[in-house]
Formats: C-alpha cells, sequence, structure tokens
C-alpha cells in the first residue's frame, strides 16, 4: 500500500509542477531570468521559492546519507529528478525506492 501511494505522489508531485511550468515555457519560452523575476516577485511566493531551494538541499542529503547507508545505486538520480521537477517527485521517488530496498533487505534476511 505505502509503495502505491509513493507512485501516486511521484505522478501527481510530476503533473501538478508541470501543469503550471509548461504553460510559463508555453507563453515566456526559457526565459530564466523572467521565471526567477516571477519567483521572487513578492514575499510570499519569495517564502515558497527559497522554501523548495531549502527542502531541495535536505532531499540531496538525505537521499546520500541514507541511500549511501543502505547501499542504494543511482542517487544521482533522485537529485536528477528534484532538478527537472522538483522535491514533489524526487523525495517520493527515492522514498519508494527505499522502501523497496529496505523490502529486499528483510526478503534476503528471511524474516
Amino acid at each position: 500500500m505505502v509503495k502505491a501511494t509513493y507512485i501516486a505522489l511521484c505522478v501527481m508531485g510530476t503533473i501538478l509542477p508541470y501543469s503550471q511550468f509548461i504553460s510559463f515555457l508555453w507563453e515566456h519560452g526559457v526565459d530564466i531570468k523572467l521565471f526567477f523575476e516571477q519567483l521572487f516577485v513578492n514575499k510570499i511566493s519569495g517564502f515558497f521559492g527559497m522554501d523548495v531551494l531549502v527542502s531541495s538541499f535536505v532531499l540531496w542529503l538525505f537521499v546520500y546519507a541514507e541511500g549511501t547507508k543502505l547501499k542504494m545505486s543511482n542517487l544521482w538520480i533522485y537529485v536528477a529528478c528534484n532538478l527537472l521537477v522538483g522535491v514533489s517527485l524526487g523525495l517520493p521517488l527515492f522514498l519508494l525506492m527505499r522502501q523497496r530496498q529496505l523490502e529486499q533487505r528483510i526478503d534476503t534476511m528471511g524474516y
């Protein structure tokens, strides 16, 4: 059940942010300067922008620490997903693969 939830969150975490980003790209193209201007246009949007930046950094640390501890491979994929979509994809995808790794360890140990 938890893995299905993580998969659903990965899908939602990709579709919802991209529904906004694609409309921006359609209207403005790849305008990085305008993107950051709009991201920090007022205190509220700046609050959310900073929250995402800090959350992304925390995710990278968590992926490295937890992934290394569990001997997971290809940890760069979760950072790439975070950079290409956001924490909304990177985190549930990492948690899904972490859950699979934990279940494999339990099966291997014979519990």
